[in-house]
């Protein structure tokens, strides 16, 4: 267990590379109740989300839900944010534990459209259940069929183990499965059925692994307050048509582009690279690691780096550590896809 965002979290239950396996492999659970939830109300509260947000809200229906992001004036990135459409004057946020203050901060301080924020996160706790096997063990625990027709990021509200929750076809792994969120003094009831149910407990171990397997972005590294989601491949969540704070400086990047990008790395061996740790292409410095794991799916090192953007995949690379070169191979970030 240690502390993160004011909880405290476990990094592993059995070992980072079972809980892997058992999330690729079949069905694991994560305890993401750090994760904060918000709920906004109010007769403008598109208006609003479209203005805040990258993506297109007024593309969503009622029950369903978008990847976005809260940008900045300069073009960076407040925060990587999950927006749900509840009906047109309600909507829900899920964003970043360690960002949760400055989110809830910064959105108030946009808010000039008289919309409510109200702050869920203590009143509920969220639990992710991902893996392949994730959605037929939910229909069969809660014999709710429409678990299994939901769209991406659509919201079934089954009773799962005895308890009522808000389930969002969304999560961190690159699998499928529903982020089940349920009112706090519920949390241990869901859990404890889904533990009986064979779902395997999964920590911040494992979590990171399988989201860097699946490309997915994390915020302080991937992402941040002075980094272009352009530079991170993240152009499919920015709209190319509505206006949005600091859209005029994300368009601008994304038309004449940017000097670095991100990449995968991938290693011959299986050594652990680390943030910081930087890449060469022909004896030459071209960038800097900013996620790395050891990858139990491929059985090698592999992270993402952002590095100069002429460089192609399939490129040649090096990795310094402790002062040898390690090598590897630039690829496609998106280490991981489960085929349909």
């Amino acid at each position: 267990m240690v502390p993160f965002a004011g909880y405290l979290m476990p990094v592993q239950y059995e070992g980072i590379i079972a809980e892997s396996k058992a999330v690729r492999e079949g069905c694991g659970m994560f305890d993401v109740s750090h994760m904060a939830r918000l709920r906004l109300t109010g007769a403008r509260v598109l208006e609003y989300l479209e203005w805040i947000t990258t993506n297109d809200v007024s593309k969503l229906t009622d029950g369903t839900g978008q990847y976005s992001m809260l940008p900045n004036e300069r073009g960076g990135v407040v925060d990587d944010i999950i927006v749900y459409r509840i009906h047109d004057s309600e909507f829900r946020m899920v964003v970043n534990a360690s960002n949760h203050a400055k989110d809830v901060a910064w959105m108030k301080a946009q808010n000039r459209f008289e919309v409510e924020i109200e702050d869920m996160t203590e009143a509920t706790a969220m639990i992710a259940v991902q893996g392949p096997g994730a959605v037929e063990l939910l229909v069969k625990m809660s014999g709710e069929e429409a678990l299994r027709d939901a769209a991406a990021f659509g919201i079934v509200e089954p009773v799962v183990g005895g308890v009522r929750c808000f389930a969002a076809r969304s999560g961190y792994t690159g699998e499928d499965g529903y982020e089940l969120i349920c009112a706090a003094s519920e949390a241990e009831p869901l859990w404890n059925a889904l533990l009986a149910a064979g779902v395997v407990p999964c920590g911040l171990g494992s979590r990171d692994t399988l989201r860097v397997e699946a490309g997915l972005p994390l915020y302080g590294h991937e992402l941040g307050d002075d980094l272009s989601p352009i530079a991170a491949g993240l152009g499919w969540v920015i709209s190319k048509t509505k206006p949005f704070l600091g859209s005029e400086a994300i368009q601008q990047a994304r038309a004449q582009g940017t000097p670095t990008k991100l990449q995968g790395i991938k290693l011959e061996s299986k050594r652990l690279v680390a943030p910081g740790m930087r890449v060469f292409v022909e004896g030459r410095d071209v960038g800097e690691i900013v996620s790395g794991i050891y990858s139990p799916m491929m059985d090698c090192g592999a992270g993402f780096a952002f590095i100069e953007s002429s460089i192609p995949q399939g490129t040649p690379c090096h990795v310094e550590m402790r002062g040898k070169m390690e090598p590897g191979t630039v690829v496609n970030k998106r280490f991981f896809k489960r085929n349909s």
